[in-house]
């Protein structure tokens, strides 16, 4: 990358790997990676292995973070685990440095077309609780003085406040996931979807972290269009321990469901 402004979290290199930007820049570390871009750069992998097979829906996605990822080259391997006629099963592993960083498991289905019979529970699926035109635009209150994740986003509170409890706030990219493509609505989701344990904080910056050492999303369809909305909320247990759950928009309905795995611990 040069030293001008990023445009894209990512750089497609001619070996196969990728070249990260400050774009991707989370809170916890100035040399770490919000887990969100990587999340979505294999997502997006994972997508277009479902499609060269037929599958156009991924139904669930699940990131193991291992350990922090560095802003840095990575690498990533995409694997077919099973494919049957309407299911396929995929794995992935995301290295740099010579470590693997993240694993990754999902789930993608073969579509067909479904009538569903009027007045069935739950239907039609549940709104966002504002449309993106209802909601105030407010930048992630991460460093002013180093580009970051709140650099790559564009973000909309529907409900709530940043990082004080429950809340729910629409995503939109500012620049591409990858330099030249159009990034999906299923990478979006992805890179929305880690933020719920920091969106519905209910601990302070300065005296906790909870990071995730997960993500996993359900999808009941595909998402479209260029904002998701994630309404999130964080439990947290007397052990250490919590959980971010959420609820996934997009500007038509309900999308699906994300949890994430904290632990959490007082800064020394």
């Amino acid at each position: 990358m040069s030293h001008s402004a990023p445009s894209s979290a990512y750089v497609a290199l001619d070996n196969g790997a990728y070249a990260s930007s400050g774009l991707t820049r989370g809170p916890w570390h100035p040399d770490h990676q919000h887990a969100g871009p990587p999340i979505g750069l294999v997502a997006r992998s994972i997508e277009r292995a479902a499609a060269a097979l037929g599958f156009a829906h991924i139904a669930r996605l699940t990131a193991n973070l291992l350990r922090p990822v560095p802003i840095a080259e990575l690498a990533l391997e995409v694997q077919t685990d099973y494919a049957g006629r309407n299911v396929a099963h995929f794995s992935a592993r995301l290295h740099s440095g010579g470590k693997e960083v993240a694993r990754f498991t999902a789930v993608a289905q073969r579509e067909s077309a479904l009538e569903l019979p009027a007045g069935l529970a739950g239907h039609p699926l549940p709104q966002a609780p504002r449309t993106v035109e209802q909601s105030t635009a407010q930048r992630f209150p991460f460093s002013t003085e180093m580009t970051g994740i709140q650099d790559l986003i564009e973000s909309r509170v529907a409900q709530g406040v940043f990082f004080r409890g429950p809340s729910a706030v629409w995503f939109r990219m500012r620049h591409p996931l990858v330099a030249g493509e159009e990034t999906s609505a299923l990478q979006l989701v992805a890179v929305a979807a880690d933020s719920g344990n920091g969106i519905s904080a209910i601990l302070g910056f300065d005296k906790y972290t909870f990071v995730n050492s997960d993500l996993t999303v359900n999808l009941l369809r595909r998402p479209q269009g260029e904002w998701i909305c994630i309404d999130a909320r964080t439990l947290l247990g007397t052990n250490g321990a919590g959980l971010a759950e959420g609820q996934i928009f997009d500007t038509l309905g309900l999308v699906g469901r994300s949890t994430q795995s904290l632990a959490v611990r007082r800064r020394e």
